[in-house]
This record gives C-alpha cells, structure tokens and sequence, in this order.
C-alpha cells in the first residue's frame, strides 16, 4: 500500500494545476514523491552502472547451457538459481548472456524483490529477456556489492512502487534507471564495510547450496551403493492392489513411485517408519499478534517460513493459549504453499529450540519429536532430497492443494544407514561452532568468516548469513538518514 511508504510522500489532496501539469492523468505515481535528506548523495541508477544488453548469440541445438528465469531468481537471498537445457530446448530464442558478478533485477514485478547476484562462473549462462543485467559501474564510489545490497532493501523497492508510470504492476526497465536514486556513503570505510557483508552473505548462502547438494549425494551414494540383489520391476496394479489402497486419485501406482519405493525397501539395512507417538498436527492460536519484534513471546512458523533447504524464516507471536513447541522437532509441510507445486509437500525444516526458544506452528505443518537430533536432522535430509520430493509428490491427496496426512507419513520409509552415516549427513546440516565475532575487524572479517565457514553446516550458514543481513539493512538505513554507520559485527 502507498500509505505504507516509508521513503515516499503521498500528497493528501491535489490541485487543478497539478492534475494539468500530468496532462489530467490521476496515476498515483504522477504525484507521489521521493523525499530524500538533503544532506545524502544519490546518484541516480543509470549514472552508476551499464545496463548490459549482451545476448547469446549462435545458439548451437547440441550444446549445453544454463538457463534462468524470473523465477529463479529466490527473493529471499538473492541466489539465481539454473535450469540446463540443450540449444534445441531453450525457452527463449534470444536469451541475454550472464556472467559471474553480474546483478539481475527482473523487469516484470519488480517491486517483488527479484534482485539477483550471479555467484557462480558457468559456462554458457543466459536467461530470459524479462531481466534488467547490471555488469559494469561508471565509479569507483560504490562496488556491485553495495549496489547490490542497496537494491534488496525496501529502499529500491518503494521508488519502483512510487515512481514508475504504471498500469497494474510496476516495473523497471531502461529508462527507470534514471528515476531511481542510490545513496552515495560520504565515507569511503562504509563502502568497504557494506561491501565485505555482503560479499560474506553472498558466499554462505552459496555454501548452503553446495552443503545441501553434498548431502544429497551422500544419501544416493549409500542408497544405491548397498542394494540387495533383487531387481526392480514395475507391474501395472491388479485390483486387489487398488482395493487396499482405497484410492484411484493417487500417484502410488505410477513407476516414478513403485521405483523409489523399491529402492528404499531394497536396502541392505533396512527401513524405519515414524512412529505414530511422536507426529503431531499444529492448529492456529486463538488470538496471536505478528511481528519481527524479538521481544515478543513465541516462533510463529507457517509452510512459508520453509526453505527448500529445510531452514526457518523466523518471526515471533504473542499468543493466547500454549505454545505447541517445546524441543528440538522437524516440521514437516503437509499442504502446498508453493503455487500448488505437488512437489513441495512433505519438506521438512529443522526447529532449534536451543536458538529459538519455544514456537507454534500452525494446521499446514506437521511436528515429529523426541529422537536424537542427528536422526531428526537425517530424516529432514532425506525427505528433502530429490527423490522424496517426486515420492511425496506422487503419495499426496487432493488435487487443487496436494496435501500429506499424518497417515500418509507414517507410511514413508526411511532407509536404516548406519549411525555413522546418518551424524555424518546431519553435521552438514547442523555442525554447532562458535562464529568468532569478538576476533572479527574488517581487514580480516572475510578470512576469518571463510575458515569458519570451511566447518559450517547449513544451519549455520543460514544463521550467521542471516545475522550479517540484519546489519547490512542497519547501515544502509543508517546512510539513507544520514547517520554514522557503526562498523560491528555479529554478536
């Protein structure tokens, strides 16, 4: 809402030569304005940087390229992620190219926040028309980092809502980067400092990627490594089949899903199940007040505050009632909330109770408890890797909104591994080491983050990438009102 605006004014009443001056158009973007401090420096966006128009030329049908949309771009953290395609099979026939450091900002939607930083260096990389790519400065004032991090900050957001010429949904394109201004810090050391938070940001939630995808081969090594010697065969299914199913609407009879099955229950360990003593269903309280305020009582934890990754976006609530978390849990989503994408059902984030205190979560999760964490964290791993997400997929009901009932989970194998195995997929996700702040100045931040970094797990990451999120936004909110940005670090 433009009443909710931070940075932009928004007149009360408008006059006849106001309405004439806009040739009587009544867009609010016409008379809304960007009030900055006249004491900051904003530099608009296109006397800062090169818009790169660089497409990809002579597409060969045969070879392999990386390809991003819009919606790969994760608004959350900025990662682009990459969808490989043979020449032949590309969605667009004139991609622009992409190389590593460039930013994309998507042109469609953009006060959605698709703000993206490409991390990786990766051979015939391109995407959709549909974004804005950011490659070269004109300064030396400011670094791509910076810029970056100013570009995720409601500060770009709100001047794409108030400023653009618009229909219904605000974009930027060419020309809009003469409108939106970015702060200029008057100290050099700011710079510096936004750039080495960003730049640690920017590695860890990379390094969660490679984490998670190191445990997904993990998991498929030891599965398909310690097979029996039976062989898989897939039968189409007789009645008796459907009859103890109970079911027509399902996807447990496809061979995707007798497949993955199969290999599960072939494994020379054996399986395990949930036991129907520790799955629990969540409910909504009564009455709840929302905020980010960490004062606040309790971790509200919904199906969106779930990462691919098995992390939580955390916010808190006041509730009347009794908070239904009380330890170390999994919660497990059991109904779409990715645009009603099947394979979303059934993934699983990690509650630290340790860091997060107690919580609630609402009907759309399911909470598992009282295992050994590391078992806990193996069964996040597992439901999270590829193959359970086609498995879940293929074993939810319903069709507007897939969902998995409690009955549906305890039916899930989970393959024994060894103890060892199972610890040793669990410390990727969570290995709990002290982040050395107090040792922390900013010529060695970078190194020292890295080295800790090197033991990390993905809940780490994830926290400590959050912790530096919150003082980027401090310190651009400080150069926005001209205040002195105090160079800290996490405590």
């Amino acid at each position: 809402m433009m009443s909710d605006y931070k940075y932009i004014t928004i007149p009360k009443t408008i006059s006849f030569n106001d309405i004439a001056q806009n040739n009587y158009c009544f867009a609010p973007s016409k008379y809304s304005k960007f009030a900055p401090n006249s004491k900051v420096n904003y530099q608009p966006l296109a006397n800062l940087c090169v818009e790169s128009k660089e497409k990809t030329s002579k597409i060969n049908k045969q070879d392999k390229y990386f390809y991003s949309e819009i919606g790969d771009i994760d608004v959350n953290n900025g990662l682009v992620n990459v969808n490989s395609f043979y020449g032949i099979g590309l969605p667009s026939d004139n991609p622009k190219s992409l190389k590593q450091g460039d930013i994309l900002i998507s042109t469609v939607r953009t006060y959605r926040g698709g703000v993206g930083f490409i991390y990786d260096n990766l051979t015939n990389h391109c995407s959709t028309p549909a974004v804005l790519v950011i490659r070269d400065l004109k300064t030396t004032e400011i670094t791509k980092e910076y810029l970056f991090a100013v570009l995720r900050t409601e500060f770009f957001i709100e001047q794409i809502l108030g400023f653009q010429n618009r229909g219904m949904y605000p974009r930027l394109d060419s020309e809009a980067m003469n409108n939106v201004l970015i702060p200029i810090p008057k100290i050099k050391k700011e710079v510096e400092y936004i750039t080495a938070l960003t730049k640690a940001y920017l590695n860890k939630i990379n390094l969660i990627k490679q984490r998670h995808e190191k445990i997904l081969q993990l998991i498929e090594d030891e599965l398909m490594n310690n097979q029996k010697s039976n062989q898989f065969v897939f039968n189409l299914p007789n009645i008796g089949e459907i009859e103890k199913t109970g079911r027509l609407d399902t996807g447990v009879y496809s061979e995707t899903f007798k497949k993955i099955k199969f290999y599960i229950e072939n494994y020379q360990e054996g399986t395990f199940y949930i036991n129907e003593n520790n799955i629990r269903s969540g409910s909504t309280p009564e009455t709840r007040y929302i905020s980010f305020d960490k004062k606040l009582l309790f971790q509200w934890i919904t199906p969106t505050h779930c990462s691919d990754y098995g992390t939580l976006m955390e916010e808190r609530i006041n509730l009347v009632g009794d908070n239904n978390i009380k330890d170390d849990c999994i919660l497990l989503i059991n109904r779409t909330s990715k645009g009603g994408v099947g394979e979303y059902v059934g993934i699983a984030g990690f509650y630290n109770y340790q860091d997060l205190g107690g919580g609630h979560h609402n009907q759309g999760m399911y909470r598992v408890f009282d295992y050994e964490k590391y078992q806990l964290i193996f069964m996040l791993a597992f439901l999270n890797c590829s193959i359970m997400r086609k498995y879940c997929a293929n074993l939810s009901v319903g069709s507007k909104m897939k969902e998995l009932k409690i009955e549906q989970f305890l039916q899930i194998p989970f393959p024994n591994f060894p103890t060892t195995k199972q610890q040793e997929i669990a410390k990727l996700y969570h290995n709990p080491i002290d982040y050395p702040t107090a040792t922390f100045t900013l010529e060695n931040f970078l190194t020292e983050d890295s080295q800790y970094n090197e033991q990390a797990g993905i809940y780490e990451l994830d926290k400590t990438a959050k912790q530096l999120q919150n003082l980027l936004n401090q310190a651009i909110e400080n150069i926005i009102n001209d205040k002195p940005v105090t160079i800290s670090f996490p405590n």
